[in-house]
């Protein structure tokens, strides 16, 4: 088999160590070496020394990060490898052989990278799903307040739709003082509440107790140390998207995306897109594309490799899209709804921005709807033959006029 990389290492990455196989004419070495810095930076120290031209390591959790931390600044070529590509030959198995194993596919040219971002993006990348996770978890807590005055027969939830906005919060503020009385609380609304005060203080009516009152503060505190954090990350992220404004004023103007969802997808895939041979390339990264698995002639469930949070973020900003009115994304995913069901059709319509996304980028064009009659137009004879045949299926005669433009 043809020696592709005449010297380089393996690396079997673990919790506590990492065993280091080199590989150079000549020679064949495995050493173990600890994760703490300085054993790290011993290991720098021999690779370069060893004069060693690419160095592979498998992904296995975060373990792989403080060592990719280390090396990346040497001269060698780093390759992060995914675990499930790389499987050693079952009952021959240690991590000596495992970090042989990894050398050998490497020398032979054998082994895939994986898209790892350079350390600027991998900060931003952690700022943006830091603050997603504490999105969602504020989001629980808002269903913990719900349950807590559902518990006391509180209806404001029938009556307020955000019940953390801030007529919701200046009543549930006022409960947790626990002295004032209904009629009080509803002359707190503001807005569009000013009309519904009878129906507001109508479900305000309820009996809570002292530990209710209890819960209530302390998620409501809780709420509001999470406001402020996402808030300070949401002003380091602007700072850190700065050199990125004319991307995000592109994406922007996607529906559904807006400003917050087009820096998570920049700090997700990047601006660059000569990373991704195509659209197709991207749409599998991101993991809004069936795998292609088949054996016997028949289709087989398989993971491919990507990012974990693409399909997710892809698909918490379809769901906006495909609600304006008159949008390309709407026809496209009631055309699919109708057959394959909302969940499958709101994958499409994600593959479908990210496509969107990928030549936008790519050619810096903005963004052009194609508009809610889009398939009508692929094949207009078609689809009026159709309609006429479908219309004489039911008993009438059809007479088709041409109207002026």
């Amino acid at each position: 088999m043809k020696v592709v990389y005449q010297r380089c290492a393996g690396i079997d990455v673990h919790k506590k160590t990492v065993v280091v196989c080199i590989d150079v004419p000549g020679n064949r070495e495995v050493r173990t070496f600890a994760t703490t810095t300085r054993p790290l930076l011993e290991l720098l120290a021999w690779l370069e020394k060893q004069k060693i031209e690419i160095v592979a390591m498998e992904s296995t959790g975060v373990y792989w990060k403080p060592v990719w931390n280390i090396l990346e600044g040497s001269e060698c070529q780093l390759m992060l490898v995914n675990a499930q590509h790389i499987k050693q030959v079952p009952g021959r198995k240690t991590d000596v052989k495992d970090a042989e194993w990894i050398t050998e596919l490497l020398r032979h040219g054998l082994l895939t990278a994986s898209n790892v971002p350079n350390r600027d993006r991998r900060e931003l990348q952690e700022l943006v799903r830091l603050r997603r996770s504490l999105t969602e978890e504020r989001a629980r807590i808002t269903n913990r307040i719900q349950k807590v005055l559902e518990g006391a027969n509180i209806k404001l939830a029938s009556v307020v739709t955000d019940i953390t906005g801030k007529t919701g919060m200046s009543i549930i503020r006022e409960l947790v003082r626990g002295k004032a009385n209904p009629t009080q609380m509803a002359d707190l609304a503001v807005g569009k509440l000013v009309k519904k005060k009878e129906q507001l203080a109508e479900s305000l009516e309820g009996s809570m107790n002292e530990h209710q009152r209890f819960m209530l503060k302390v998620l409501t505190d809780g709420m509001q140390t999470m406001d402020v954090q996402i808030s300070q990350i949401d002003s380091e992220v602007e700072q850190r998207m700065r050199p990125f404004e004319s991307s995000i004023q592109l994406l922007d103007a996607v529906p559904g995306i807006g400003r917050q969802g087009a820096e998570d997808i920049l700090a997700v895939i990047g601006t660059d897109m000569t990373k991704y041979p195509t659209a197709n390339h991207l749409s599998s990264w991101l993991k809004v594309c069936p795998g292609n698995s088949q054996s016997a002639g028949k289709k087989v469930r398989s993971k491919h490799q990507g990012t974990p949070w693409g399909k997710s973020l892809m698909v918490q900003l379809a769901w906006p899209a495909v609600r304006k009115r008159g949008s390309y994304f709407e026809a496209l995913f009631k055309r699919l709804k109708a057959r394959r069901g909302a969940k499958r059709a709101i994958v499409a319509v994600a593959h479908a921005m990210v496509v969107t996304i990928y030549h936008m980028l790519s050619k810096g064009t903005p963004y052009e709807d194609l508009g809610a009659d889009h398939h009508d137009k692929l094949n207009k004879e078609k689809l009026i033959k159709r309609l006429s045949h479908r219309l004489g299926r039911l008993g009438y005669d059809v007479a088709l006029t041409p109207t002026a433009a």
